[in-house]
């Protein structure tokens, strides 16, 4: 389930495996966001229909000007094998996310998960597919018995805009409200709700180790700007902000107190907080 996928290098290289599986027997589901990939031809998703792959589209809109559709997206990324192996984070599948731009270099994070937390990926997949396709798929065949693996507590936090309550924001703000010693986040947009602003301004304030990273450069120069606006007042509550210089900074990370960590596809702005399917 992605966001994006290009017909590039890359893409197609993952495309190429997909169907390989798919004609050895394996059942391949791929969810796609309409809008993610509108440049994408119509040629590639066939060639994985050809192959037995079911390919649906999150939300499809064919009329972008008389639809609000266009603003809800699918942002996330998941990948689930078997019920046992999971992949979450903040890679899309394109080239530039394995070699850079031209400008430079592209930072990410994606993390590969093992034991019962697979089973909460498993289900924000399923309850997507049966979004996308009316298909309801509760077969215990999809969630494998799996021993305990390794001794770190994960949960798996999605969010929407269709419920009443911002989760992923709200979950933020509790984690940084509760933050003793340090809070760092890596984000490539910053353009934050305000209830978010102040959460970090009074963990700052109130002596908390706050350290922001966003890129120096983005690959929108609008939302760039944006996000580079709200850094004199950070300063000014003594949050410490740092430039990616490097390249393009794509990661979603926070890690508190050597305690807390998340690695997800949510930026710290309004969109993923109450637009997107996170």
């Amino acid at each position: 389930e992605y966001y994006l996928i290009e017909d590039d290098a890359v893409g197609r290289l993952v495309r190429d495996v997909l169907i390989e599986k798919a004609r050895q027997g394996v059942e391949v589901r791929f969810i796609y966001d309409d809008v993610g990939c509108w440049t994408l031809k119509s040629r590639f998703l066939k060639e994985m229909r050809d192959a037995g792959i079911e390919v649906e589209a999150f939300l499809e809109v064919r009329f972008p000007l008389f639809t609000s559709k266009v603003n809800y997206r699918n942002h996330r990324k998941i990948v689930v094998i078997d019920g046992r192996i999971g992949f979450v984070g903040g890679m899309n599948l394109a080239e530039r996310y394995v070699s850079g731009l031209s400008w430079g270099a592209w930072y990410d994070m994606h993390i590969m998960l093992e034991g019962k937390a697979v089973h909460g990926l498993q289900t924000a997949f399923l309850l997507d597919w049966y979004f996308v396709s009316r298909t309801l798929i509760t077969s215990s065949q999809y969630f494998p018995r799996i021993e305990i693996c390794g001794s770190t507590l994960v949960q798996i936090v999605t969010a929407d805009p269709i419920g009443p309550w911002k989760v992923i924001m709200q979950g933020l703000i509790l984690a940084i409200s509760g933050a003793k010693k340090y809070f760092y986040m890596q984000t490539p947009y910053f353009l934050p709700t305000e209830p978010v602003v102040t959460a970090i301004q009074t963990a700052a304030l109130s002596g908390v180790d706050v350290r922001l990273m966003i890129p120096k450069r983005a690959d929108n120069r609008i939302t760039n700007l944006g996000s580079h606006s709200f850094v004199a007042d950070l300063l000014r509550a003594g949050v410490k902000v740092y430039f990616y210089k490097k390249g393009f900074l794509h990661a979603k990370l926070m890690v508190s107190d050597d305690k807390l960590s998340t690695v997800g596809s949510t930026n710290i702005d309004f969109r993923s907080f109450e637009h997107n399917f996170e």
